[in-house]
């Protein structure tokens, strides 16, 4: 065998093994053939492209993560913030992701910018901050709406960070202190009006059985003489002590009148 027909050999072997491209599992190749894409991707595995007539373009079908830079947003009601938002997305037709568009993330990301400074604009900061799922939501089906052409899906859009102003940090901190003020105010209101309302219930079962004041005192007492106290507080009741009063009242001008009438009938005899 002559040393041209090897090279031509060795050459023909280097060809075939440079021809030879093995994708993974979650990698496809789109492959041109003379300027014209193939119909359906190639892939995973083994595959073949006969250079110079075939080119290929690797195409990742994995989710990936991307982040849009902080953007300006005046809110509804004419307050500035600075937003950024996380985007997922991935590739679900590889042919459309390289022929419909040239960079399918650059112009992913440049929507999200414009979509995401439109739609926090028609919100108020009130409803920004809570209802946000609402917006992510709101936000991903527009995205995903105008990256369909191009074969791409996005999975979900997450609002990340939420920048204000520091005045409006403070004044909201001052609306929150007066939140838990008027929280505080209201429990003990209700507190009071609970117990005066129990002990309004408590004075009527008092009033209406005689015998539980009674038994009330002498509870007192135990509580007292557990104490170890050297004073002792006898309660009496009001009944017992004005009727005492009374007696002890009419006590001595009864016994007088009969004297002073005796002694001025012996001083007529």
């Amino acid at each position: 065998m002559t040393i041209p027909v090897l090279v031509f050999i060795a050459i023909v072997v280097l060809y075939l093994l440079n021809c030879i491209k093995i994708l993974r599992e979650y990698e496809r190749g789109v492959i041109f053939r003379l300027g014209r894409a193939l119909p359906q991707p190639k892939g995973p595995g083994v595959i073949f492209v006969f250079r110079p007539f075939d080119q290929i373009v690797r195409v990742s079908l994995r989710q990936e993560v991307m982040e849009v830079p902080p953007q300006d947003v005046i809110t509804k009601d004419n307050v500035t913030i600075k937003v950024n938002a996380v985007i997922t997305m991935r590739v679900l037709d590889p042919a459309k992701a390289v022929i419909e568009v040239s960079n399918y993330i650059y112009q992913t990301s440049q929507f999200a910018q414009t979509t995401l400074r439109s739609v926090l604009g028609e919100v108020e900061l009130d409803g920004l901050l809570s209802h946000r799922d609402v917006l992510n939501q709101r936000i991903q089906s527009i995205i995903d709406l105008r990256t369909e052409p191009w074969g791409v899906k996005v999975v979900s859009v997450e609002v990340k960070q939420v920048d204000l102003p520091d005045s409006m940090l403070r004044a909201m901190a001052r609306q929150a202190e007066a939140e838990r003020e008027k929280r505080s105010k209201i429990i003990n209101a209700e507190g009071e009006f609970a117990a005066a309302q129990r002990l309004v219930e408590a004075a009527d079962l008092l009033s209406s059985q005689p015998y539980t004041l009674q038994l009330k005192y002498l509870q007192t007492l135990i509580d007292i003489g557990v104490e170890k106290n050297t004073t002792i507080v006898f309660p009496l009741p009001m009944e017992l002590i004005s009727l005492l009063g009374k007696n002890l009242g009419a006590g001595p001008g009864t016994t007088s009148a009969p004297v002073a009438k005796t002694g001025e009938t012996n001083s007529q005899q």
